[in-house]
């Protein structure tokens, strides 16, 4: 059986074009995505950054929902310490509810920004029991519905009435989002994030692309750890995904060229830079390790190759691609190129 590819994509900007441009060439991507048969494109949240323009991801998911018709769309993910439960459940049950059965939540731990924002954005905090805590309020929302205990006090407001507050809502529901059941997933980098969903019997997706150091002990955690019993339980064994970039092209030598934005864009932020992505340059970028998630380059049968051990070694039921090019279009021909290769291999 091949494993499925998915796609996580961040809506970068590229030097010399517009935010709106690069919203666009998001959908675009989604568009193929589905037309090559990927199993599902997510957007990750960021804020405050003049590279990612994926800030809002419910509206930019709604929207690449409304223009594909197959393709499961989803956050990769929501960060739950910026947000209450009733409103994701809000946003999510009601993309949900217009696009039955093809959404799926992520959640994550992380603010997704720098603490400066953070402050801005935060609500609750990002403790392992806090994050369970909302996990649980979110799958309650998204249960089967229940039968009313009152009426909303807005709802009333709004034809010009007053309600007795003895007859007022007295349990918080999320609608439309009620019986939506959208499938969640936990999103984590660390053995932090394997803990929780192993301890809420959830399906875990690890940010490989950028932190593969902890990857072995997390997977360990989460596995040893599932339990099937969680009240939250979603799946009846561990599901794992986990992240990969690349960069493909028809030669190894034009992909080790179209790779050096990505390497830009890290060195970029490593040292405190930021912007957006940088035209390649003419210099010899040398690719990663095998097995190394954090970059592989090549063409579309040797990254295919590698991306089909890294599954082996840690025995992985879904892979999820990212990819940094200055040009749209050779994003979009380097993910699409990959998935017919995969699919020829059989992997």
């Amino acid at each position: 059986m091949t494993t499925p590819l998915s796609i996580l994509d961040l809506a970068p900007a590229s030097v010399g074009k517009t935010r709106k441009e690069a919203l666009d060439d998001s959908l675009r991507l989604a568009q193929a995505a589905e037309q090559a048969g990927f199993h599902r494109f997510w957007m990750a949240e960021h804020h405050g950054s003049s590279t990612f323009m994926s800030s809002a991801t419910a509206l930019l998911l709604g929207r690449a929902a409304e223009h594909t018709s197959t393709i499961r769309v989803g956050s990769g993910g929501v960060m739950l310490p910026n947000h209450s439960p009733l409103m994701v459940a809000e946003y999510y049950g009601t993309l949900a509810t217009l696009y039955p059965d093809r959404v799926d939540l992520g959640l994550g731990r992380a603010p997704g920004t720098d603490p400066v924002t953070a402050a801005e954005l935060r609500r609750g905090g990002s403790d392992l029991n806090d994050v369970a805590a909302d996990v649980l309020k979110l799958q309650r929302f998204f249960g089967d519905i229940e039968q009313g205990d009152g009426v909303s006090g807005a709802q009333a407001s709004v034809l010009g009435l007053s309600v007795n507050p003895q007859h007022l809502h007295r349990t918080v529901r999320a609608i439309p989002g009620e019986g939506t059941h959208v499938p969640l997933w936990m999103l984590g980098s660390s053995t932090g994030g394997a803990q929780v969903a192993a301890e809420l019997g959830l399906p875990f997706s690890f940010a490989s692309h950028f932190a593969p150091t902890h990857m072995s002990a997390a997977l360990s955690v989460y596995r040893n750890r599932f339990r099937t019993d969680a009240e939250t339980a979603q799946v009846s064994q561990p599901t794992v995904m986990a992240g990969v970039n690349v960069m493909v092209a028809d030669t190894e030598e034009e992909a080790l060229y179209l790779a050096t934005t990505h390497r830009a864009l890290q060195n970029q932020l490593r040292f405190g830079a930021a912007g957006p992505l940088q035209p390649p340059a003419e210099e010899k970028v040398e690719p990663l390790p095998r097995n190394d998630p954090r970059l592989i380059v090549g063409t579309p049968g040797s990254v295919a190759e590698q991306i089909g051990r890294f599954v082996d070694m840690h025995a992985l039921d879904e892979v999820i691609l990212t990819c940094y090019a200055y040009d749209p279009a050779a994003r979009e021909e380097s993910l699409v190129s990959l998935a017919r290769e995969w699919d020829r291999q059989g992997l």
